[in-house]
């Protein structure tokens, strides 16, 4: 365990926005967890547990604990002839986790390429791109209850995901640290290139073969085209959740603008896409001092120059006040604002 006292955050969170924390725990060892519950009392001290800050803006200094887990291990812990069953460590980078996947020839998470973050944030945000979530692939959860420091299993049906969101940030919000992820994934494929960016950017490739390695690099491009390095430009990916309508607010909103960027779930419940309702109301590009709407995809905020976490969170208010009162409807932050 490595215990940082009065750290900077500027490189632990990809907005790179200025801020400190009483104490940084990094846990690299998994004696560390045990350790860590004599440390802390949860009951009683503010703690927030990290990634690697890639969903995050700290709106000022942190007066506690963060928590950063950063054991990566992983293993086969049973396999049959369709399937893989892969336990992988919290601090793994997620993207590093789809390419070894990959590369052992198994499918499933190759849609997911390119996220940024923790393989133990993965299961509490239950992330998604490209049609599909990561629920669709999680057997079990491993987490620490800090409260009572026992370890609880959750299977997928447990952790109760939903857009964006599970039982770790509802319910459990703040409760339990995830110490593993159990994935079942494909040795027999079943590739998904439903959306039609994915076709397209494996035509322009020159990808003539659908596997789990060019559906990978498809999705690498599409993101890398589109989205702004966190190295180049401070930013956290998606500010904002698409919002989900049911039918009779959707065909209200359709008939009110016919030309709206929509996704139907199931017959009764759409998807609008959140980055056409900014662009709507002139956001895509604009500067609100050294806080910024990146200019080509105006899902994502941005930091211009040294902007503080409160210039940004001023910008996204901004936002949700032109698209309420253009459209009707709050953008809920996908972002941990702390």
């Amino acid at each position: 365990m490595k215990i940082l006292k009065n750290q900077s955050l500027i490189e632990f969170n990809t907005f790179k926005v200025a801020a400190k924390a009483n104490e940084v725990v990094l846990l690299e060892r998994s004696e560390d967890y045990s350790e860590l519950l004599k440390l802390i009392d949860f009951k009683k001290n503010k703690f927030f547990i990290l990634g690697e800050g890639s969903n995050i803006l700290f709106t000022k200094d942190f007066n506690g604990t963060l928590i950063k887990p950063q054991l990566s291990g992983l293993s086969i812990i049973k396999e049959d002839t369709q399937n893989s069953w892969l336990k992988v460590e919290a601090g793994l980078n997620w993207h590093n986790l789809v390419l070894r996947t990959i590369e052992m020839g198994l499918q499933g998470l190759e849609n997911l390429s390119f996220i940024p973050g923790t393989v133990g944030a993965a299961p509490v945000q239950n992330i998604g791109a490209y049609g599909v979530e990561i629920k669709q692939f999680i057997e079990q959860v491993e987490a620490l209850d800090l409260r009572g420091g026992e370890l609880f299993y959750f299977d997928a049906k447990d952790c109760e995901f939903d857009y964006r969101s599970s039982i770790f940030k509802t319910k459990y919000r703040g409760r339990f640290l995830i110490k593993s992820v159990t994935f079942k994934l494909n040795k027999v494929p079943k590739y998904n290139i439903s959306y039609g960016q994915v076709k397209e950017a494996l035509h322009n490739l020159g990808y003539a073969t659908i596997n789990a390695k060019n559906i990978s690099d498809a999705i690498i491009h599409i993101r890398r085209n589109k989205l702004p390095d966190p190295k180049d430009i401070g930013n956290a990916g998606s500010f904002f959740k698409n919002p989900i309508l049911d039918r009779a607010d959707y065909e209200g909103l359709k008939a009110e603008f016919p030309g709206i960027n929509v996704f139907q779930i199931d017959k009764e419940n759409f998807k609008i896409s959140a980055a056409w309702l900014i662009e709507s109301c002139g956001w895509k590009g604009k500067n609100k001092g050294h806080a910024g709407v990146y200019h080509k995809q105006p899902l994502v905020l941005i930091n211009q120059n040294k902007a503080r976490g409160k210039d940004i969170l001023a910008l996204s208010k901004r936002i949700q006040d032109d698209v309420a009162n253009k459209f009707g409807i709050l953008l809920q932050p996908e972002v941990n604002i702390l």
